[in-house]
């Protein structure tokens, strides 16, 4: 059987042809080849196609890919091996009868050549780079030169045979057009500027929509909670009310009974006393009962006050936020006379407090005292007392800021 590989007698590596074993001769200085009957392996990589020749090689190849899948095609690759010597590509050169074609420097562009030497590049690397980028511009010369300046042969002068066809350089552009690119350039991110601004204005728009609209729903669930929690207080009044008449009822029931045992009657028969009548609930009285604080009183001053206005909210609203002026005058300067002192005749006073039932009383539940007649209200310095002060400013921010307040 004819030999299908030569097989090395120092390290036994088999080779496909003479050239395969003039090479390792070379690299290793083995020198005893021999022809073999075994095959040389060929393994290649399914993913990849990569040709394998040992089973060393396929388990580099996964090691470095990670590809496991090899498919053996050893047989489709024997053939019997040949031992003539091939020729020498320069043997083959000098049989050739065709003549080497004469090279030339390609054409660059040679105001961008110019500009490129003034910047301090070699005429070799800056003619290579015009060739390689087309000429097009100075910009992608020196992308290219940046790219390739590792290169081994970036400062040889590039040289193209003498009958290629080379399209002429692009010439650069003249100053107005130039100028005409800049200004198109600069319309174009002038516009994308405004429209990202439109868009970014749309998207705060509808932040801040969300937003508003976020507030009023708290602000209106905060109300509601505000209002059940003023109804559950109501009924629970009107429970203590009921509970307290129908004990008041026992009592006097127990009353009437011991009465009647001493003096010897029987006990009344239960069948036989009239039903008695619905009981009507009275009418409250608007005089508030006086209550046991200072704050309660003050609150229920205010209270009075808002019942005894109730038709005109924005009178109400505006004596309000008067008495609180004059509180918070006070607090803030304790020492100073003018603001410790109000004359009642005054007309913006008596316009915005003095005419209005309960206004005056509020004041003088804050510490204010009537002098000289009855002309003015004051504060004495001794008798200004923060606590009562503090006190009278948060019943009439409650006031103020609750819609509630006084409705029921």
């Amino acid at each position: 059987m004819a030999g299908v590989s030569l097989k090395c007698g120092d390290c036994g590596a088999l080779l496909r042809s003479v050239e395969e074993a003039q090479q390792h001769a070379e690299l290793t200085s083995h020198s005893s080849f021999s022809e073999s009957t075994e095959a040389v392996l060929n393994l290649v990589c399914a993913t990849c196609a990569k040709p394998c020749r040992s089973k060393t090689e396929t388990d580099l190849h996964t090691k470095r890919t990670g590809h496991t899948e090899f498919v053996d095609k050893t047989a489709e690759a024997v053939k019997p091996i040949s031992l003539e010597v091939p020729k020498s590509v320069a043997d083959c050169a000098n049989a050739s009868p065709s003549h080497p074609e004469e090279m030339v420097v390609p054409e660059v562009d040679k105001k961008l050549l110019e500009e490129l030497e003034a910047m301090g590049f070699p005429t070799a690397r800056a003619t290579r780079a015009l060739h390689y980028s087309g000429n097009a511009s100075l910009e992608a010369t020196i992308n290219w030169i940046v790219e390739h300046e590792n290169d081994c042969d970036i400062d040889q002068m590039p040289l193209i045979p003498v009958n290629t066809k080379v399209e002429a350089p692009k010439p650069s552009l003249t100053p107005e057009e130039l100028k005409a690119k800049q200004q198109e350039l600069r319309e174009k991110a002038r516009k994308k500027k405004e429209e990202e601004e439109k868009r970014m204005e749309r998207e705060r728009e509808k932040e801040r929509i969300r937003v508003g609209k976020e507030l009023l729903e708290a602000k209106r669930i905060e109300e509601e909670n505000e209002r059940k929690r003023i109804l559950a207080l109501r009924k629970a009044e009107k429970e203590e009310e009921r509970r307290a008449r129908e004990k008041i009822r026992q009592k006097l029931e127990e009353d009437k009974a011991e009465r009647r045992r001493k003096l010897g009657l029987p006990p009344e028969d239960p069948s036989a006393v009239k039903p008695s009548a619905p009981v009507v609930e009275e009418k409250k009285s608007s005089l508030p009962v006086r209550p046991a604080t200072k704050a309660e009183q003050m609150r229920e001053c205010l209270r009075s006050l808002k019942q005894n206005h109730k038709d005109d909210d924005a009178k109400v609203k505006r004596a309000f936020q008067t008495l609180l002026t004059y509180v918070g005058n006070v607090v803030r300067n304790p020492a100073e006379e003018k603001f410790r002192k109000i004359r009642l005749s005054n007309q913006s006073f008596h316009e915005r407090v003095g005419a209005l039932q309960g206004g005056i009383e509020f004041l003088e539940l804050c510490g204010f005292e009537k002098i000289e007649g009855g002309e003015f209200l004051l504060i004495p310095r001794d008798k200004v007392d923060m606590a009562v002060l503090n006190s009278a400013g948060a019943e009439l921010d409650s006031a103020i800021k609750n819609p509630f307040f006084g409705v029921l």
